[in-house]
């Protein structure tokens, strides 16, 4: 049976519901997923935003502390974590493009379930959706994917009118944001977490194993939040990231040319940025107390103790550092992603774990956690080795592509921008020292081999994500 209900907030099209799971069953899957989220969270370590529920997930299994998006743009990203394929082999570099353009035959995370007897149920943005545009449709959804598909519209919408500008970028979605009146169920985010709540509670009722995908909104723009949440931040307690001065001569052109095309420091005063940051902080708490809503249905349910629980972002975003304030560089703060899993197979309990992670790890994980097969042709490798012992290492690094190529060590990160080896083309930071990816040491005579050695890195790095997927067709 198929129906569609429209109530002014929520659109709805359910497919079937299967009757209730069984004692002893495979694992269920809750995957969650917030947009633009980096990892300013209280259990990775943020002075100010509070994010108990996050917080709380991550003592109940496994933290990554060094988790990476494949590209720092939301297209590319969730098209490669859903197929475990790189954005060279997707073909997917921007938005507004479905994950099958190019690749019509692949076998999406979501489908490896369904085709494994699971319930596969999606609410919100999985795949891309231009953001607000896109709220409440399907966006650029795969149907292949699911069994049910929810698109929740809320009051965030209605009061666009609303939204104000706190500044604007040349080409880019201004920074913009809204102290909303209402509660937290008016909004998309909310009713997000309504639906999943009323999923979970019928899947008690079934003897099919589920997979359910529940794709949160913010903290994407426009910063819309309840203003209980602004509240939290007052802009004078938010510290502006210092940018050394001669700081750009140090980049390569390919960096300086993305830096400047999304915002220069000197554009901004701090009042500007401490609002900007105060919007941002604001969406993050609101994301995470939906995330609690979730989670405590999970528990009342009875559901947790077979569910397998992922949570994480499509990819980073800037708050300040580099003078930056958006996503789509090859910095930390872009790159990186918070990621966290729990749940029946992960053996190891609160603990944070260095291991260096993919998002295309993802999907081959849990479904080696939950027995379920997938193609041979994914280039991401399972994380489960880490989920009993943190100090397994699966990766040597981590790869991200965005204009340039980048890979991620424990001790340093490299970027390539071009194809020569010159070191004006290059950028190596050692996080040692400089986490903050401040001091360019690529034309540091004494960093001369490790510049080599990493170069030699990357080329394969990059040679393997080119790799066209054995067995399955592309379409260029």
């Amino acid at each position: 049976m198929k129906r569609t209900v429209v109530a002014g907030i929520c659109l709805l099209t359910v497919a079937f519901l299967p009757t209730a799971g069984a004692e002893g069953a495979k694992p269920n899957v809750l995957f969650l997923i917030c947009d633009d989220l980096n990892c300013d969270l209280g259990t990775y370590g943020h002075p100010l935003v509070e994010s108990p529920n996050i917080d709380r997930l991550a003592r109940r299994g496994v933290q990554f502390n060094h988790a990476y998006c494949q590209m720092a743009f939301c297209g590319p990203s969730r098209a490669s974590f859903m197929t475990s394929l790189y954005p060279d082999q997707t073909l997917v570099k921007g938005n507004q493009q479905y994950v099958r353009t190019h690749i019509p035959q692949v076998v999406t995370f979501s489908q490896a379930f369904r085709n494994a007897g699971y319930f596969a149920a999606r609410i919100g943005k999985i795949y891309h959706y231009d953001v607000p545009r896109d709220i409440g449709t399907g966006g650029y959804d795969d149907p292949h994917s699911w069994n049910q598909t929810i698109n929740p519209r809320g009051r965030d919408m209605d009061d666009g009118h609303l939204i104000r500008n706190i500044f604007r970028i040349p080409g880019h979605q201004p920074l913009s944001g809204l102290a909303a009146d209402g509660q937290d169920h008016e909004q998309t985010d909310g009713i997000a977490a309504a639906e999943a709540v009323e999923l979970l509670e019928r899947f008690t009722r079934q003897d099919r194993p589920f997979f359910l995908a529940v794709g949160l909104f913010r903290p994407h723009l426009p910063f819309v939040a309840p203003k209980k949440y602004f509240d939290l931040y007052p802009p004078d307690r938010n510290a502006v990231p210092a940018v050394p001065e001669g700081y750009l001569d140090t980049l390569p052109e390919g960096a300086r040319s993305i830096r400047n095309r999304i915002l220069k420091a000197s554009d901004l005063t701090d009042d500007i940025a401490r609002r900007i940051m105060q919007a941002y902080y604001a969406c993050n708490s609101f994301a995470d107390a939906q995330i609690g809503v979730v989670l405590d249905a999970l528990e009342s349910t009875g559901l947790a103790d077979n569910t397998i629980v992922v949570f994480t972002s499509d990819h980073g975003y800037h708050m300040g550092e580099h003078g930056l304030w958006h996503k789509g560089t090859l910095f930390e703060n872009s790159a990186r992603v918070p990621l966290i899993i729990a749940g029946p197979g992960v053996k190891a309990k609160g603990v944070k774990t260095d291991s260096l992670a993919e998002m295309v790890d993802i999907y081959p994980t849990i479904a080696e956690l939950c027995g379920v097969p997938t193609p041979d042709y994914l280039s991401g490798v399972s994380l489960a080795p880490v989920l009993t012992n943190p100090d397994a290492k699966p990766r040597s690094s981590a790869l991200t592509h965005q204009g340039g190529y980048s890979v991620r060590t424990p001790r340093f990160r490299f970027t390539r921008w071009g194809s020569g080896r010159d070191s004006d083309n290059v950028e190596l930071y050692d996080h040692q020292d400089d986490p903050e990816e401040l001091r360019n040491l690529a034309r540091d005579p004494k960093y001369a081999d490790e510049v080599h050695r990493l170069s030699d890195v990357l080329d394969q790095r990059i040679a393997d994500a080119k790799e066209p997927p054995k067995g399955l067709e592309q379409k260029r």
